[in-house]
């Protein structure tokens, strides 16, 4: 039996990415390059908004976490998130996909030793939530089930896109459930080809673990940046702690979670599969242009009245495609 203070549902949304490969599309006038996830695609609401509310459908408010960079501050300082301020954990400077992982990942356990976690990027579109949601809550629920697992969401593809990551699973055995057999990055169209006809689905880097099981695997794979991230999560102060973090961030290996935590570790891995829901990543310019033309965005059929309750910096759905932004936006708050 859970106690009241302890063994809940958590959701981490990262939001402390750079979104590098969409500058060509974000960067204003005066070379200031809006990160993906403070933009919108076709709504009022940014990115991240969206995974924000993807994120209740396992978690409440208070158990909602976002991973920021410090040097994005002008973009999520000015957003309204509607989680309380303690829930928004800053990093220093990107080191990687792992390192962004594990600084919220403890700061979840120090409050839940018993937390399970649902991780959701800040910079995906999905055109159909209502085939997502449920998956999500299934994949939490499979590992309170079985708490060794790290069950990764795979997304149905719509068509051969070699811009994206694939899992081959194994078949399957009583369950929905797969073991995962391999990951191929960005193959060749043909090769595309090939791997949906085996099975393949997009890694949606969406997935849920236990968190004691997550954190194990990172203690197998870089100890004493655990230990050394541990000890700076236990100081109260904040101004000390963000000074050792900075310090810590400055000497730490960028590690990219995948490559460097997941696929150490197969035996955990699991993967469920999501049927085909609009899912892109948006993660150049040229699948922003293909999410453009499957998916037309849906404006809202009434406009929010109040335009200082607009939550996203820039559209992506309305900029042109072959030249920077034209407006600057940097400096400007939301409103």
């Amino acid at each position: 039996m859970r106690s009241s203070s302890t063994g809940h549902d958590w959701a981490l949304v990262l939001a402390g990415g750079e979104g590098s490969r969409l500058h060509s599309l974000t960067m204003t006038a005066s070379g200031v390059a809006v990160p993906k996830q403070f933009c919108s695609f076709g709504s009022d609401a940014s990115l991240l908004h969206d995974a924000m509310r993807r994120a209740q459908a396992v978690s409440e408010a208070e158990r909602t976490c976002v991973v920021v960079s410090e040097h994005h501050r002008l973009w999520w300082e000015a957003l309204d998130l509607n989680i309380p301020p303690g829930n928004v954990i800053q990093q220093p400077r990107n080191r990687g996909t792992a390192t962004g992982i594990l600084l919220p990942l403890l700061e979840i356990l120090r409050r839940d030793p018993d937390a399970a976690l649902l991780v959701l990027p800040s910079d995906h579109f999905v055109r159909d939530e209502s085939l997502l949601a449920p998956c999500l809550r299934a994949a939490i629920l499979s590992v309170r089930r079985q708490p060794g697992q790290i069950v990764i969401l795979g997304i149905t593809p719509d068509e051969p896109d070699p811009e994206l990551g694939y899992i081959v699973a194994e078949d399957a055995v009583a369950t929905n459930l797969r073991s995962v057999s391999e990951f191929v990055e960005k193959p060749s169209m043909a090769a595309a080809r090939v791997l949906i006809a085996r099975g393949g689905v997009w890694n949606s880097f969406i997935f849920a673990a236990h968190g004691k099981t997550l954190l194990d695997a990172f203690e197998q794979r870089s100890p004493e940046l655990v230990a050394d991230m541990r000890q700076i999560i236990s100081i109260t102060e904040p101004h000390a702690r963000q000074a050792e973090l900075a310090e810590l961030y400055e000497r730490a290996p960028a590690l990219d979670f995948s490559r460097d935590i997941l696929q150490r570790f197969p035996s955990l891995l699991r993967v469920l599969t999501v049927p085909a829901c609009g899912w892109s990543d948006l993660g150049t310019p040229h699948r922003v242009t293909e999410a453009l033309s499957r998916f037309p965005p849906r404006r809202e059929s009434a406009r929010r009245a109040n335009a200082s309750s607009r939550t996203s910096f820039l559209d992506l759905a309305q900029l042109p495609l072959s030249r920077p932004v034209d407006r600057e936006i940097a400096g400007r708050r939301v409103g």
